[in-house]
């Protein structure tokens, strides 16, 4: 019996999951039969279907659904025994999932663009990442075809992908059920070799299990919030691994949004499939989140992790890249023993397969599945025609090849219109708050992370939406917090971990950029204020000089600062922004907020946009500081100022070494 507290959710959720199913066995194998089984992986494709450039308005083969399908077939051939799964970010992220969820919104009975592309292809099941959720539980419930009872869900059954998607730590905060089945048993076929060396045909019953990153609740706070309820990954998996044994699958498979993280673990610990692994019951995880490889070296000394064959904490795990530009293999050898399938750890691994053999070198990548471009054609020219709506001009190049390096020109034009949109707004909600200084932060999404094409850069003449959406990548809405001078330059601090420290003793060169912490991160803020970074200091002592309007910042001098939902919700995990100080959380999308500004100005130039604001202090270097960037734009960096600036050595692959007179 079920306690009777929650008797009706956890009876809800045993019949969701298929747990009111008697279990089901795998046929009497013999001991000593051996299996290869493969578990093919997607994730975080961002809605990236075709390889195009929205932005660029030209073919990108170096990312795409579309090429990742011609991967996920010659592992088929490889494998004949193999299962897909994808680990989620999968329906948003590029102009085309913006133009169907924001522009021109389906009808209930029409499939979303890329759950068709992936139906083309053929998938076993898949989890919810957080960027599912950004465009609202409504949208969300309609295009997954899940019928939700939270508030502006679906009740209807929409068309939605033709396999299952499962999400084991997000409730209703109505009934305290499943917004999605937590798990369920996917079975196929697999040839299995006898002891005698016979071939046989058996099904394998693979049970799959959801996780999303916790931070949700913070990050998507306007769409969630009332709504939801969210578990730690480890607490839900400890809460249904108990359901999902009582059904003697043969294999239970992991399907974590997220990425791995050694530090001690919380239940909002956005990173948690390192503690994951550490729950009894899970033979292979799949991971997501986190834009990067796994194995790979970026985890070389992560303990009781091996990055070279992927296990983490003994269990095979494979993250595979992100935007479509790899597939994910784990290549299970299974033996049989006292009766169920046991992975042969010696004879298992993982890889991570690139679409592109040469990182960044469109004739090394493979051709893409001439399936998937007709099945996405309209919607594709549709959304292509919508980012070419004119909007205004530019008399300046607005770009961030050099934006680490202080050219402001593309993060101007956002915080201006964000700083615009404030002060305009702000008094008519809070009227006592009218005469407090309004400042803007923004940072610039497109900083090379994806290669020398993953650059903010438009060009002077006519702007469009597809300048706006150059200018603002992702669909955040607008919000503004209450702080003081204390917050402020906390807040830069935490920005300033962007930059390595600099040992001006050092004769060997030394990276100005830690990789380590995302371009996303590192805000810059405009409205008044000026700041000096000093790369020789410490983390968190880097801001030297810290004055608005010419004067000193006082710890307690009270600002406005203009950001995103996702900054002034905890995104980043800034000191104090945690959603409690948040004084407007605008219905607006940034990105439409930056095009409206546009729009109004028309013609933009020098004069409309809010100068620089910052610079590092003046540091006498022994050796070289430099960084990474596209090449052959040291012109660029020149003619906004940046005349300290120059290119040292082109690597052939549209990136370059440059390097930065920090004394100048």
């Amino acid at each position: 019996m079920f306690p009777r507290r929650t008797s009706l959710a956890l009876l809800a959720t045993a019949l969701l999951a298929g747990c009111a199913r008697q279990p089901v066995r795998t046929p009497a194998l013999p001991d000593g039969t051996h299996a290869t089984v493969a578990i093919l992986e997607t994730t975080d494709i961002h809605s990236n279907i075709l390889g195009y450039d929205y932005y660029k308005q030209k073919a990108d083969p170096t990312l795409g659904f579309d090429r990742t399908a011609t991967l996920i077939g010659a592992a088929r051939k490889e494998f004949p025994n193999h299962f897909l799964f994808d680990s989620g970010d999968t329906i948003q992220g590029s102009v085309l999932a913006d133009w169907q969820a924001q522009v021109q919104k389906m009808p209930c009975d029409r499939e979303l663009a890329i759950y068709r592309a992936m139906d083309a292809v053929g998938y076993d099941g898949g989890t919810i990442g957080n960027h599912e959720f950004n465009y609202g539980l409504g949208w969300l419930s309609q295009v997954t075809g899940t019928p939700m009872d939270v508030d502006g869900g679906a009740r209807g059954r929409c068309d939605g992908p033709h396999f299952p998607l499962v999400l084991a730590n997000v409730d209703s905060a109505r009934d305290g059920a499943p917004i999605f089945r937590p798990w369920t048993i996917v079975s196929k076929p697999i040839a299995v070799q006898l002891p005698d060396g016979r071939t046989e045909n058996v099904p394998l019953r693979v049970a799959i299990v959801g996780f999303t990153p916790p931070p949700i609740l913070e990050w998507d706070r306007q769409n969630l919030a009332g709504k939801v309820t969210v578990d730690g990954v480890v607490e839900a998996a400890k809460k249904y691994l108990p359901q999902i044994q009582a059904q003697h699958p043969d294999l239970v498979v992991a399907i974590v949004h997220g990425g791995l993280d050694t530090a001690p673990y919380t239940p909002a610990m956005e990173n948690a499939g390192w503690h994951l692994a550490g729950v009894p019951g899970i033979d292979v995880m799949l991971l997501g989140h986190s834009h990067t490889e796994f194995p790979g070296p970026r985890f070389a000394h992560m303990k009781d992790v091996d990055d070279v064959r992927g296990f983490v904490r003994g269990v095979p795990a494979v993250m595979g890249g992100f935007f479509g530009k790899d597939l994910g293999v784990v290549e299970l050898a299974l033996d049989r023993r006292d009766g169920r399938w046991i992975v042969d750890k010696g004879r298992t691994h993982s890889e991570v397969r690139p679409i592109c053999s040469k990182p960044g070198d469109a004739a090394s990548c493979v051709a893409s599945d001439p399936a998937i471009a007709p099945l996405v054609a309209k919607v594709q020219q549709a959304a292509v025609a919508y980012v070419n709506t004119p909007i205004g001009r530019s008399e300046l190049r607005l770009s961030s090849y050099f934006a680490d390096e202080g050219d402001m020109t593309a993060l101007a034009v956002v915080n201006a219109a964000q700083r615009d949109y404030v002060r305009t707004e702000l008094p008519r909600l809070h009227p006592e708050l009218a005469n407090v200084p309004v400042l803007s932060a923004a940072a610039a999404f497109r900083t090379g992370f994806g290669g020398p094409d993953d650059y903010t850069d438009v060009a002077p003449g006519p702007l469009t939406l597809r300048s706006a959406a150059d200018l603002y990548f992702y669909p955040n809405t607008l919000a503004a917090v209450r702080t003081d001078g204390a917050g402020v330059k906390a807040w830069l601090e935490e920005s300033a971990r962007r930059f390595q420290h600099i040992d001006p003793a050092k004769n060997a060169p030394q990276a100005l950029i830690n990789t380590h912490f995302p371009g996303f991160n590192f805000d810059q803020m405009q409205g008044g204020i000026h700041y000096v970074i000093d790369v020789s200091k410490p983390a968190g002592q880097r801001i030297v000089s810290l004055t608005y309007e010419g004067k000193p910042v006082r710890p307690d001098q009270p600002f406005i600062m203009v950001t995103n939902n996702y900054r002034a919700s905890g995104g980043g995990r800034f000191p104090g922004l945690d959603g409690s100080n948040i004084v407007l959380a605008a219905p607006d999308g940034t990105r439409e907020i930056v095009a409206r500004w546009i729009e109004r100005h028309r013609a933009i130039g020098a004069r409309d946009l809010p100068a620089r604001s910052w610079r590092f202090a003046k540091l006498q270097t022994a050796g070289p500081v430099v960084f990474t960037s596209a090449s052959g734009k040291a012109g660029i960096a020149k003619s906004d100022g940046l005349d300290h600036v120059r290119e040292l050595k082109d690597h052939g692959d549209g990136t370059a070494t440059y390097a930065i007179d920090l004394s100048r």
